[in-house]
């Protein structure tokens, strides 16, 4: 995997918590949670007032829950399975077959948790390989409590007219196609009290240009999601969907341009986001604590105020 780190790191700390530009670093996609420089993604280490972190305290809130993870090897993924797995929860992991030694990294952290964890390199764009999926979580944890559709693909370009026809049909492949066959697939097997909840961002919200077709699959993102609660709130399963800002996540390195990433401050925050405090985002909502909620979007984005 290669990496070029355009500027050194000063630590979690000092870089992000007083506003500074991350480092620019740059891998090849899908790009590797461990093959990132510093400051490290946190996936259990939430930022606290005072510029330190403190770990998760967990409250027992999904015990004996079972969770469909994709892209759980690293960044908000990796950051939900282990979240989930202090709280209570066995897991499924989806990857790509080249995120391999990610995804093994965060079965052992799950484990560690004290919780079952099993992964599956799978490329999710195939429908067939959306159905394995599932058979494989009844296979390997018996049910299926929450789905978290979480995987997903972005490459930066900046006018439509350079902006290849597979391109934009890979995004719409990876990233929404996948979200309703496993939604389809899931459903059958859940039952009253489960919950599926979807990764989309905050570009459905502001419209970013030079990404304008991740941005559009975010935006459909957000409506499926309205739809199926619509759909489904009448048997019980709940539907939400949760809109990050900036995350430093393997997926900036591998995907975006130095310009861009040294614009990751840019929130009222002064500071992109952790991966820990994404996840903390998706335990309420799998848990009862969201009882109430559902067809809705949650704004973890650095204080930036989006309508919708």
């Amino acid at each position: 995997m290669e990496q070029h780190v355009e500027q050194p790191s000063k630590g979690p700390q000092s870089q992000f918590e007083t506003g500074h530009n991350p480092p620019v670093q740059h891998m090849k996609q899908p790009g590797l949670q461990s093959q990132m420089g510093d400051p490290k993604p946190t996936s259990t280490q939430v930022p606290t007032e005072d510029s330190g972190y403190q770990t998760y305290k967990a409250a027992g809130k999904l015990t004996g829950k079972r969770a469909v993870i994709t892209g759980g090897d690293s960044g908000i993924g990796r950051a939900i399975a282990i979240l989930f797995a202090m709280e209570g929860a066995s897991s499924l992991l989806v990857h790509l077959p080249e995120e391999e030694s990610d995804a093994v990294e965060t079965k052992k952290r799950v484990q560690n948790a004290g919780q079952n964890c099993y992964s599956m390199a799978a490329d999710l764009r195939s429908k067939a390989n959306c159905q394995k999926v599932v058979d494989t979580a009844m296979q390997c944890l018996g049910g299926i409590d929450i789905l978290i559709n979480n995987a997903a693909y972005q490459n930066m370009v900046d006018d439509i007219r350079d902006l290849d026809d597979d391109q934009w049909i890979k995004t719409f492949d990876t990233n929404i196609h996948p979200y309703f066959y496993l939604s389809k697939y899931a459903l059958p097997h859940m039952k009253r009290g489960s919950t599926i909840i979807n990764c989309a961002s905050i570009n459905a919200y502001i419209g970013r240009p030079d990404l304008l077709d991740y941005t559009s699959t975010k935006g459909a993102i957000v409506s499926f999601t309205r739809g199926l609660s619509n759909q489904q709130i009448g048997n019980g399963i709940r539907v939400n969907c949760i809109c990050p800002g900036p995350v430093w996540t393997p997926l900036i390195p591998s995907t975006m341009t130095s310009s861009a990433m040294e614009q990751l401050h840019a929130v009222p925050m002064g500071r992109p986001g952790q991966p820990s405090e994404i996840a903390t985002c998706f335990v309420f909502l799998a848990s009862t604590d969201s009882s109430y909620i559902s067809g809705q979007s949650l704004h973890p984005n650095g204080g930036v105020v989006v309508n919708g």
